[in-house]
């Protein structure tokens, strides 16, 4: 008699060993900082639990000016400027789906050109010093705003939305405007989300645009400073019982935890924002 035996998974056993290792380099260097913000003791070497526990690192990171300063232009950029980019993006997108609108493919393909050529690092920087926007903090929230690959992405979005919505909201008496508020701003959550957290996540990290237009220090963001204390050029001051060790560590917690708390929860707006625009009408 053959027996009945169900086949091994050897393809789903292999694939959940490489998981489970991938995900140990990922979580063992991150438990480590982790612990050592913690830990008012300087050591080198793993700790599963910090042997002095102290919050002085996280209350060095927020009270000490040279730390909180540029926290504080990261949370200011980083806000501001995804609201400013979010803007941008969704009023171009629904200009890009005006179809009857004189002149709307060529600047659509005046826009897609930007996305193949540009200028090149130095006209940029010229441009934007005879702008007067170098060694400002415009430079970072304006420059990073006018993306047109995330624009194209959002008119895709706008695409997928049923053109009868937009007979009937004209029926209606709605201005393109009133529509856009009204129809398309509600129907987009998914992508609103997806995209404004691709562009909070740029602001949030950004460290090329404050490194070639800003030599300012005091408009710094946390980035450039996190840079300058793990090079060990700019060591933070330790107050309380915490050390220069507990500091560093507590900052790199800091510029990780937001998007690991955000991450999580528009999770399943990605989700549907990859669907969107599969089904036409």
């Amino acid at each position: 008699m053959k027996s009945s035996g169900k086949k091994i998974p050897v393809f789903q056993i292999v694939n959940g060993i490489i998981f489970i290792l991938i995900s140990l380099i990922i979580i063992v260097p991150m438990w480590k900082v982790l612990v050592d913000s913690f830990d008012l003791q300087s050591a080198y070497g793993m700790r599963f639990l910090p042997e002095q526990f102290g919050l002085d690192g996280y209350v060095s990171v927020f009270s000490n000016p040279t730390l909180s300063r540029p926290l504080m232009i990261s949370f200011v950029t980083t806000i501001a400027g995804t609201l400013l980019a979010l803007t941008l993006s969704t009023l171009g997108a629904y200009v890009l789906i005006q179809w009857d609108m004189p002149g709307r493919n060529l600047f659509a393909n005046m826009l897609l050109f930007t996305m193949i050529f540009s200028g090149g690092m130095i006209p940029t920087y010229l441009v934007l010093r005879g702008l007067h926007l170098t060694n400002t903090i415009w430079v970072v929230i304006l420059f990073p705003a006018l993306n047109v690959y995330n624009l194209v992405l959002m008119r895709n979005f706008f695409e997928g939305i049923p053109a009868s919505l937009f007979e009937s909201a004209t029926l209606d008496g709605c201005s393109p405007m009133q529509t856009f508020i009204r129809i398309v701003l509600p129907m987009s959550k998914a992508a609103l989300a997806s995209i404004g957290l691709m562009f909070a996540v740029t602001y949030w990290n950004d460290y090329t645009h404050y490194k070639l237009y800003i030599t300012n220090s005091d408009l710094y963001n946390f980035q450039m400073k996190l840079r300058g204390i793990i090079m060990g050029s700019d060591l933070p001051q330790a107050n309380g019982g915490a050390t220069e060790n507990t500091v560093k560590n507590a900052a790199i917690i800091v510029v990780i935890i937001p998007f690991m708390i955000l991450y999580p929860m528009l999770q399943k707006y990605f989700v549907k924002g990859v669907n969107v625009g599969a089904v036409k009408e």
